[in-house]
C-alpha cells in the first residue's frame, strides 16, 4: 500500500468492483467521466482484467487509514513510456463527496508523488469537461495544473455541447 498521510492506495481488489460501481454508476459523477453509460458487476469485471493485464495502467482503490475502507478510486493510466507522460483519473465516492478537502488532496498528492517519483513520469495529464469546474478549481488551484489545450465541443451532455480542457502537471513544476 501506498500511503499518505489520512489516506493509502492499494491495488483493485474484485471486492471492491461492486462499491466502484455503485460510485460510478452515480449520475452526478458519471456525468464527469468518458464512459456515460450505466455499468454493470460484469462491465467491472472486465475493466479489472484490462487493467491488470495492461502495464500501462496503474490503478487504485483509496483508502481511509483510520477505518481501512474504500473512499475512492484513483490511477494513472495510457502511460506513455516514451514520453513519460499519464492520464489522470481521480474521484472519491464516500458521501458523494466527488472532491473534498482532506481526502482529496492527500490522495492526489500521494498519486502524483508516486507518479513522479516511482514511474519517473515527466508529465501527468487529465481530460475534463468545462462543467467540471469542482475538479477543474481544485487541480488548477492546489496543485498548479497548466491548461494545455481544449478541444471544443467535445462532450455531450443534458443536451448541450461543452469544452473540454486538458491540464496537465510537469515532474518541474510539482513540488514535495
Amino acid at each position: 500500500m501506498i500511503k499518505g498521510k489520512y489516506i493509502g492506495l492499494r491495488a483493485v481488489e474484485i471486492e471492491d468492483l461492486i462499491v466502484l460501481r455503485d460510485w460510478r454508476n452515480n449520475s452526478d459523477f458519471r456525468r464527469n467521466f468518458r464512459e456515460h453509460k450505466e455499468l454493470n458487476l460484469l462491465n467491472q469485471e472486465d475493466w479489472l482484467k484490462k487493467v491488470y493485464s495492461n502495464p500501462n495502467d496503474f490503478m487504485f482503490v483509496i483508502i481511509e487509514l483510520e477505518s481501512n475502507r474504500p473512499i475512492g478510486a484513483c490511477g494513472l493510466l495510457y502511460t506513455n513510456w516514451i514520453n513519460r507522460s499519464s492520464d489522470f483519473s481521480f474521484y472519491i465516492g464516500k458521501d458523494d463527496l466527488y472532491i473534498d478537502d482532506k481526502y482529496s488532496f492527500d490522495a492526489a498528492f500521494t498519486l502524483i508523488k508516486y507518479g513522479f517519483e516511482e514511474l519517473n513520469l515527466n508529465k501527468i495529464w487529465m481530460e475534463l469537461y468545462e462543467y467540471d469546474t469542482k475538479k477543474l478549481l481544485f487541480f488548477q488551484n492546489r496543485f498548479q495544473f497548466k491548461v494545455d489545450g481544449k478541444l471544443r465541443q467535445n462532450a455531450f451532455s443534458e443536451g448541450n455541447y461543452w469544452d473540454s480542457y486538458i491540464i496537465s502537471l510537469l515532474k518541474s513544476e510539482f513540488s514535495v
